[in-house]
């Protein structure tokens, strides 16, 4: 069955309470470019909503530094409009030639640069949803500040469809740096690399981003050691400034920015390559992250001022075994990739943390009937 592309917030709503007053399991896509992320749907869907008519830009005034989009405008294009005011809204998100803003931020993808800006949750300001009941909810603002009442748009953040459509999301923008700077430095061990990052971080002049990665990876890039990659934005003179900070170590090099383009794609290349391969994403403190590390015998990129790692496993397999052994250790780890086979056969979310009961109680308030995307919250909702 084809999907239904409503034009208007209005159509999506409409739709939503019809299916759901016949109890039609729905099924929620913006360009489907993240369908191997999170879990399966666990049965092929009554009806399938495709947000890609919603593509208008709803308002945006540079001086302001805030913007509202429709949920299917494609990441490339939002983020082009803003780049000819010299603004940005930099979550740096995987698949950002396909992805449409809706699904940026109801997979609440974000990059390198987390670590200076944030998440989905820290930039997104407001957003117009629709409910199963027919409503459309406005949530936030388009206002930096709003701290009036439960900002309902941040539950839907990262659900993967599962409580709702969102039509339109309003983000903060910030200015792009008049100039930019990247950097390598290998080190011959993880706790060296981690160990120079501490410092980095209480230095006068901190990276906006610092991704760590394990040989195995870095020899992608030419590196064959322990790498760490950084990137600052500033004034020029700020610029040439850190670079002759850095040049105290001796395998520092300076990069172009296309690096950024090569670790964005680093997840769809290895999914390319490697059919049955799966990416597990595990979440630690920025002290566990050596031994952590050390224990990865695959393919690794922590971004490692906040704590989020990625691993790349060759078989879905041997993915599904290390994360249920991590849940016995207490690491908390989810298969974020895997294709749609492996997703339906192994336990992709083993270690759900002590908040899962709160958010299946939020999952029967706004999804009583579980009609809204089945089991893409990683099979668990």
């Amino acid at each position: 069955m084809a999907a239904i592309q409503p034009a208007t917030a209005q159509e999506v709503a409409e739709i939503l309470q019809q299916s759901a007053a016949n109890a039609k399991t729905i099924q929620i896509v913006g360009a489907n470019s993240k369908h191997l992320m999170g879990g399966p749907n666990v049965s092929k869907p009554d009806v399938t909503i495709a947000t890609l008519r919603l593509d208008r830009l709803i308002a945006y005034e540079p001086s302001d530094l805030t913007v509202s989009v429709e949920a299917g405008m494609p990441w490339r294009k939002f983020t082009g409009i803003l780049a000819e005011h010299r603004q940005m809204v930099p979550l740096d998100p995987i698949y950002a030639d396909r992805a449409t803003v809706g699904g940026v931020v109801a997979s609440n993808c974000s990059g390198p640069r987390r670590r200076q800006f944030g998440t989905a949750r820290d930039l997104g300001i407001g957003m117009t949803f629709a409910t199963l009941n027919g409503r459309l909810v406005q949530s936030g603002g388009m206002v930096v500040k709003n701290v009036a009442g439960l900002d309902m748009a941040k539950l839907l953040i990262g659900s993967f469809g599962t409580l709702g459509v969102m039509t339109s999301i309003n983000f903060k923008v910030i200015p792009i740096p008049p100039a930019e700077r990247s950097f390598a430095i290998e080190f011959p061990s993880a706790a060296d690399a981690l160990a120079a990052r501490d410092a980095f971080i209480r230095s006068p002049i901190p990276p906006g981003a610092i991704d760590l990665l394990n040989p195995i990876l870095g020899i992608d890039l030419g590196f064959r050691n322990w790498t760490l990659l950084l990137w600052f934005g500033g004034n020029q003179s700020l610029m040439d400034r850190c670079e002759r900070e850095l040049g105290a170590h001796n395998s520092m090099k300076v990069l172009d920015g296309s690096v950024w383009q090569h670790i964005q794609s680093v997840t769809p290349r290895f999914l390319e390559k490697f059919e049955d391969g799966a990416v597990v994403r595990i979440s630690s403190s920025l002290t566990e992250l050596s031994g952590l590390l050390d224990g990865l015998m695959v393919p690794a990129l922590s971004r490692a001022a906040t704590g989020v790692t990625y691993a790349y496993f060759l078989r879905a397999h041997d993915a599904a075994r290390w994360v249920a052994q991590s849940a016995d250790r207490g690491i908390q780890a989810v298969i974020e990739f895997a294709s749609e086979s492996a997703r339906a056969q192994y336990d992709l979310w083993p270690s759900r943390g002590s908040d899962f009961a709160i958010m299946k109680k939020i999952k029967a308030l706004f999804d009583p009937g579980n009609l809204l995307n089945r089991g893409r919250l990683y099979g668990r909702i």
